[in-house]
């Protein structure tokens, strides 16, 4: 089966988080992937994994030759560990002036923070994403580590490899493409800056009308201790919230008045505690209000829309997200636990006949 990225060979250096996801992205659209991973080996892992000790001068030649012929180059230490181990890009680049060089970090390989430790909840707190992710008057609540090891890292890092990818079609050229949580997360809020802008965005988190500061933008608890999330943001939908909830029609005329919203937040509540999940969820079966039951993980294996579309699908034994985004003619792969390579077969992968 053709997939969009065959061929393209992608070089990972083992890690965490978002430079393993950015790799999987990439092996999924059908790139052939080599992880590098550190001593002691692993009998089988998610990728076709070289076990090397970069510190010693035979291992580092066969990583030096790995990279010679890649397409795409994968690494996440801090600043200046590539270079010390002689896989820098000024080492590889006059080698293979092809390479795309992706580098994966959370500060950045510049600024004051570039060399201090750091996670996910890290770079969102100094990038103002953490602390405006909090209910009025609480604390700020760390949106697990999605927003900055995966949305803002692992998936721009794919992004910005692409794009080099593309460019070096015209220029036959590789570069450097430094991905950053602290910067790719930071764009991410690039919706919360224009409103902001507009004047339409207070200091105060909780008070807003994504936030969880609006009646129609919240997580509503019903009688049995389950949720509903409501999005109602257009007043029609908000209108048929209200209408399915039997609560005042004029609450839609008020429906940007900030004044309002405790006041009407607290109706809303009131109602929806008076019914179990499941009988709102019934209650807004056929109406279009923007108003879906939450699922724990568990209930997403049975929801009917997850598992018409095949949400979820098995590998190894395993539930896993299916890959995303669908496409219609070269169609992303999920691919399975593969077995530990030596240096042979390695190299013989990536044999200099393409």
């Amino acid at each position: 089966m053709t997939t969009a990225l065959h061929g393209l060979r992608v070089l990972e250096f083992a890690g965490l988080g978002a430079g393993p996801f950015a790799a999987s992205l990439l092996e999924e659209a059908g790139a052939e992937v080599i992880r590098i991973d550190r001593p002691p080996a692993s009998p089988q892992t998610d990728r076709a994994t070289l076990t090397l000790d970069l510190k010693d001068p035979a291992d580092r030649e066969v990583a030096l030759r790995l990279a010679g012929r890649a397409d795409v180059l994968i690494e996440g230490f801090r600043p200046g560990v590539m270079e010390r181990l002689g896989l820098g890009p000024e080492v590889l680049h006059p080698r293979n002036p092809g390479l795309v060089y992706g580098r994966m970090t959370g500060w950045g390989q510049d600024g004051p923070r570039a060399h201090e430790a750091g996670h996910d909840i890290n770079y969102l707190a100094a990038n103002g994403v953490l602390g405006s992710i909090a209910r009025r008057g609480e604390r700020p609540v760390p949106p697990l580590n999605l927003v900055g090891d995966y949305g803002g890292g692992g998936l721009l890092l794919a992004f910005g490899l692409l794009l080099a990818v593309i460019e070096r079609q015209r220029s036959g050229q590789g570069q450097v493409v430094d991905a950053a949580m602290v910067d790719g997360s930071s764009l991410l809020m690039t919706g919360v800056w224009k409103r902001r802008a507009a004047g339409r965005w207070r200091a105060e988190p909780g008070t807003n009308d994504i936030d969880t500061g609006s009646p129609f933008y919240d997580v509503y608890e019903a009688r049995d201790g389950r949720y509903l999330a409501v999005g109602s943001i257009e007043s029609q939908f908000y209108a048929r919230l209200l209408e399915t909830l039997e609560l005042d029609s004029e609450m839609v005329s008020r429906q940007w008045d900030r004044s309002t919203w405790v006041a009407d937040k607290e109706a809303i509540a009131a109602r929806f505690a008076e019914r179990d999940q499941a009988e709102w969820a019934k209650a807004f079966e056929d109406v279009d209000a923007c108003v879906t039951p939450v699922n724990t993980l568990g209930e997403v294996t049975t929801d009917p829309h997850i598992r018409a579309r095949s949400g979820l699908i098995e590998v190894d034994g395993n539930l896993r997200p299916a890959p995303a985004p669908r496409l219609s003619r070269t169609p992303l792969l999920a691919q399975p636990a593969r077995p530990a390579l030596d240096r042979d077969q390695a190299e013989a992968l990536w044999s200099l006949d393409r």
